[in-house]
C-alpha cells in the first residue's frame, strides 16, 4: 500500500503547526480541506492518528510513527533536490561499460579520482559489445564504450579515436614471422581471438590464411590480463588490441610483430540522450577519452602505422 504523499504533506505541517486554519493558510487549502486528508490518512490507514482536546490535538502512537515517515520523506526530497542543484563531481554513481582489454588501462587511471573523491562510487563492467550496447538502452550504463558509432536516436556518440589490433609474439623473435612460423608457434587463443585472427591474417596473410578454424591453436585463455603470459614464456603468439598487450606487467618480453597491414578498432563513446551528463559522469568522461588518447599516442611513438 502506497500513502498518498499529498496528504502525508498535509498530516506533517499539522504536526508541525498543530492547527487546522494555519495549516490551511500555509498550504493554500481551506480548513475542511486539511480535515478531510487526515480523515482519508486515517481511512487509508484503519487507525486514528489524533486525539481531539478542544481547539488542539495530540498524536495517537499510529500518528507519531506516520509523522516520522512523513518526515523522513520530506529530508529526502531536501537531499534529493540539493543533490540536483549542486551537481557535485565528486558524489554519486557512476556506471561505465567497455571491452576487456580497454578495462585494464582506464581501471587505473581512475583510481586517482576515486582517491580524491570518497563520495565517489565508479562501477566498470568488462563485457562484449553488445552487451554494452544493451546496457546504454536499459539505463543499467551510464557511458560505454563501442568500436562502432550505434546510430541510435537516444544514443549520443563520440568519436574518441582508433586502437590498433595487435599480433603479438615473445620479443626474441623475428619481427616479420610468415604464416608459417604462426602456426608452428600456436595460436594463445581468447574469446575474442578468432575473430581477430580473421580480421589481421585475412589482411596480411590472404594467401596462406584460410580460417580461424584452420590455426594451430596452443591454448585457450579465458581471463584477459593473462591471455599474454604464455607469449612471455616463449609459447605461441596471440592478437591483442594494444591496450591489452600495453598493460601487461612483462610486456618488455613482448613485441607487436610489424605487419605490412595494419587493422585499427573504433572507439566511440556513447551515452543517453535523455539523460543529461552530470558533473561525476563529465568528469569520468574526460578520463576515458584521455585513456584512448594515451593509446594512440603510445602507437604513434612505436613503429608506423598503415591504417587500413
Amino acid at each position: 500500500m502506497m500513502l498518498n504523499a499529498a496528504w502525508l504533506r498535509t498530516f506533517a505541517e499539522l504536526c508541525r503547526t498543530g492547527h487546522f486554519t494555519k495549516t490551511a493558510q500555509n498550504l493554500g487549502m481551506t480548513q475542511p480541506g486539511v480535515s478531510q486528508h487526515l480523515r482519508k490518512l486515517e481511512a487509508q490507514l484503519g487507525h486514528p492518528l489524533i486525539i481531539r482536546q478542544g481547539k488542539g490535538f495530540t498524536l495517537t502512537a499510529a500518528g507519531e510513527a506516520v509523522l516520522q515517515l512523513a518526515q523522513s520523506r520530506r529530508e529526502e526530497e531536501r537531499q534529493l533536490m540539493q543533490a540536483l542543484q549542486t551537481d557535485d563531481p565528486h558524489q554519486g554513481d557512476v556506471r561505465i561499460a567497455c571491452s576487456g582489454s580497454f578495462a585494464l588501462p582506464l581501471m587505473p587511471a581512475l583510481l586517482p579520482l576515486m582517491q580524491q573523491a570518497p563520495g565517489l562510487s565508479i562501477r566498470l563492467d568488462a563485457a562484449p559489445q553488445a552487451s554494452v550496447l544493451q546496457g546504454l538502452h536499459e539505463g543499467r550504463v551510464d557511458l560505454g564504450v563501442l568500436g562502432h558509432d550505434p546510430a541510435h536516436p537516444r544514443l549520443d556518440a563520440r568519436h574518441l579515436g582508433q586502437e590498433q589490433l595487435c599480433l603479438v609474439i615473445p620479443a626474441d623473435q623475428n619481427p616479420r614471422p610468415t604464416f608459417h612460423d604462426l602456426q608452428q608457434a600456436g595460436f594463445i587463443a581468447h574469446p575474442d581471438g578468432f575473430g581477430y585472427a580473421d580480421e589481421l591474417f585475412a589482411l596480411n596473410y590472404p594467401d596462406r590464411f584460410t580460417g580461424a578454424e584452420g590455426l594451430h591453436q596452443r591454448a585457450f585463455v579465458n581471463q584477459i590480463g593473462q591471455i599474454p603470459t604464455p607469449v612471455v614464456q616463449g609459447i605461441g603468439y596471440t592478437l591483442l588490441p594494444r591496450s591489452g598487450f600495453q598493460t601487461h606487467p612483462d610486456r618488455a618480453m613482448l613485441r607487436i610483430a610489424d605487419l605490412p597491414h595494419k587493422r585499427h578498432h573504433q572507439l566511440w563513446l556513447v551515452s543517453r540522450k535523455d539523460r543529461p551528463m552530470t558533473a561525476r559522469v563529465e568528469g569520468v568522461a574526460r578520463l576515458v577519452a584521455q585513456v584512448a588518447a594515451r593509446l594512440a599516442l603510445s602507437e604513434d611513438a612505436g613503429m608506423g602505422h598503415q591504417d587500413v
